[in-house]
């Protein structure tokens, strides 16, 4: 069956050009397609729950949201394990890690299916606010500090003015995981009470809260000429009840209570109101300033390197509508180091590929038999990128670094053909017969050849744990390099051969003279061993 392919093909070298072409061409556009990084994910596949238990402390927040939402839970399907943190500003924060194969979107779904149950349990505060359940992005991509140049804007109007026009823009790119704004100032009425006048009044901070939420609400206050109407009403009016406090003043004016003697007691009577941010707890300075930072974590699996071009280029389009005086800097870029290591990678990638040519040519000497070779060394390499994208690898650094090892590795059985096809050709047998003939001794020899080394690199990639996801797809890598050049030595290279090949009539001039000198002496190294060995 082996026999007949390579027939085929050395009697058809269209089709085997044609081969080559698609394997080469498929690669080329898959390349662009493919997820960009420095290292595989290795980190397990994180889902974060929040909650917010205003006003309580981290005991309280531990009793009555962290234990309840942990209790359920924990046990989802697939979680490898389960970690919490509650703050004393009342805010819980639970990790759940799953594998790295699991999938995020059904991870996700578990775990508010299990925080649902929970609900029922929880304090109607915290329902108030929300339980969030988002899936987490580790891997901090780019960090961006906005700032005033003259100190002419605060952080309470950076930070709003970056989730007003900012926030949802970089959300929506291709890539983004998740953005944070570091130091946020989210615009809030503060109200600020006097215990020595609320007691001196007998009134504690729960009626203040009461008289807040009974006064600052937004209701539907009806419609007037709604049918069934008299005859004579010909207009319906929707009504809006202005319930909302905005300022200030409306805030310090809303009633608490009704004193002894019938006064109202107003909020200015025990306390104060101030437009300020729901919360101090962090701040930012970039270059001793205050400022504002804008953190894009990268969706796992996605291209590092394109979501923070698109991300840069998006805020270098809004910044045109910044007010005058507002600027920003990149403070933190991950994927200078991610483009510099893989720069680097790919130069020494070209490098072998190139030392691996000329090392055949001075041995080979002839060019004929050297363009073979050179020729599948990129039909192998590139081709092997159309299996990385169907295996869902990625472009990183073991990726590149197995290209790197497979250069050498790739030419092995084409060189083993060429050379055993030049030899025959030098001994007077046409070409194709040629081909014919060292493809029914060396089939066999080629294919056990790739097996032997399949055998090799295959076993490491079922390493379990984060061991066995950093070298599964430097080990795969491998061996899919090493099936397409498999595959050329069957068919690209005896056919080209049969085409190409002719008697070698020698080199002359400076290259005559340096091969001379070299098989003179490569022929004493050859002895030497020869006496050695048979000693």
């Amino acid at each position: 069956m082996i026999l007949s392919i390579a027939d085929t093909f050395i009697k058809k070298p269209i089709l085997t050009a044609v081969c080559a072409i698609i394997a080469l061409l498929v690669g080329i556009i898959v390349i662009p397609t493919l997820p960009i990084s420095q290292l595989p994910q290795i980190a397990p596949i994180q889902v974060e729950v929040t909650a917010n238990y205003i006003g309580a402390d981290a005991e309280t927040t531990e009793t009555n949201v962290t234990n309840l939402l942990e209790r359920e839970i924990n046990g989802v399907e697939d979680m490898r394990y389960i970690a919490s943190n509650t703050a004393n500003n009342g805010i819980t924060n639970i990790t759940v890690a799953f594998p790295v194969n699991a999938d995020r979107n059904i991870a996700q779904v578990n775990t508010q299916n299990r925080v649902a149950q929970a609900e029922p349990q929880l304090p109607s505060s915290v329902l108030q606010t929300g339980v969030i359940v988002q899936k987490s992005s580790p891997d901090l991509l780019l960090g961006i500090a906005f700032f005033a140049e003259n100190g002419e804007y605060d952080d309470l109007f950076l930070s709003n003015y970056l989730d007003l026009y900012l926030l949802d823009q970089i959300k929506r790119i291709e890539g983004v995981g998740r953005a944070v704004i570091f130091g946020e100032r989210r615009y809030a009425m503060r109200l600020w009470l006097n215990p020595d006048a609320l007691a001196a009044r007998k009134l504690t901070a729960q009626n203040v809260v009461n008289a807040l939420q009974e006064q600052n609400i937004q209701v539907g206050a009806g419609k007037i000429g709604e049918q069934p109407a008299p005859p004579e009403q010909n207009f319906e009016f929707t009504l809006r009840a202005v319930g909302r406090l905005e300022t200030a003043d409306e805030f310090a004016n809303m009633v608490i209570a009704t004193g002894e003697g019938g006064e109202l007691i107003r909020l200015q009577d025990v306390g104060r109101a101030e437009l300020g941010a729901e919360s101090y707890a962090t701040m930012a300075h970039y270059n001793a300033s205050p400022a504002v930072g804008l953190g894009i974590f990268q969706l796992p699996g996605s291209n590092a390197l394109a979501t923070a071009k698109q991300v840069k280029a998006k805020i270098a389009e809004l910044s045109g509508q910044f007010p005058p005086g507002m600027r920003y800097q990149v403070a933190l870029d991950a994927t200078a180091f991610v483009e510099v290591s893989l720069q680097e990678v790919i130069k020494t990638l070209v490098q072998a590929v190139l030392l691996v040519i000329l090392i055949i040519f001075i041995f080979l000497q002839d060019w004929r038999t050297t363009l073979i070779p050179a020729i599948a060394i990129p039909v192998s390499l590139i081709g092997s990128f159309t299996f990385l994208k169907l295996f869902g690898f990625q472009i990183n650094t073991l990726t590149l670094f197995a290209m790197v090892l497979a250069t050498g590795l790739v030419v092995d059985d084409g060189i083993v053909v060429v050379e055993a096809i030049s030899s025959k050709v030098a001994a007077g047998i046409k070409p194709r017969e040629a081909a014919f003939q060292t493809m029914e001794q060396l089939s066999g020899a080629v294919i056990a050849t790739s097996l032997v080394l399949a055998a090799v690199f295959i076993p490491v990639s079922f390493f379990p744990g984060s061991t066995g996801v950093i070298f599964q797809q430097f080990a795969l890598t491998i061996v899919f390099a090493i099936t397409l050049s498999t595959f050329n030595a069957l068919t690209f290279s005896p056919a080209m051969s049969g085409l190409l090949l002719r008697p070698n009539q020698g080199q002359t001039g400076i290259l005559g003279w340096f091969f001379g000198k070299f098989n003179q002496i490569f022929q004493q190294i050859s002895n030497n061993y020869r006496k050695v060995i048979t000693f």
